[in-house]
């Protein structure tokens, strides 16, 4: 499994102090078969905890999920910011995903090494 968030989801993490190993628990937990909602179309949503609080009123990611493959961290909210996505933006979403999850080697490189998307540090 590898795990990656687009610049503008690591531009929010950043602003809201969300680790690294935030991520790969969210996915650490999508991997044992617990998710907060699957959207379809390889989009999964996960609840983040703020530091020293529960999931619960906390943050929402939204993931381009293939279990065991690759997660891609597309999205990021505070729920007291937004209750939910539209159906528009859950369109938009599931087709970043499917570009995401498409990804071959090459094209994952070229990402990376453009800066369009950014490895979260390894799973300790």
């Amino acid at each position: 499994m590898r795990v990656y968030k687009t610049k503008p989801f690591q531009r929010f993490a950043r602003k809201e102090r969300i680790g690294d190993e935030d991520l790969w628990a969210a996915v650490r937990r999508a991997e044992a078969g617990s998710l907060d909602a699957d959207l379809g179309g390889g989009v999964i949503k996960q609840r983040l905890a703020r530091k020293g609080q529960g999931r619960s009123g906390s943050y929402r990611v939204i993931v381009a999920y293939r279990r065991g493959y690759r997660s891609v961290f597309i999205f990021g909210f505070a729920k007291s910011d937004l209750d939910n996505i539209n159906a528009r933006e859950l369109r938009e979403l599931q087709e970043a995903a499917a570009v995401f999850l498409g990804l071959d080697e090459r094209q994952l490189d070229e990402a990376l090494n453009e800066g369009r998307l950014i490895e979260a540090g390894c799973d300790g």
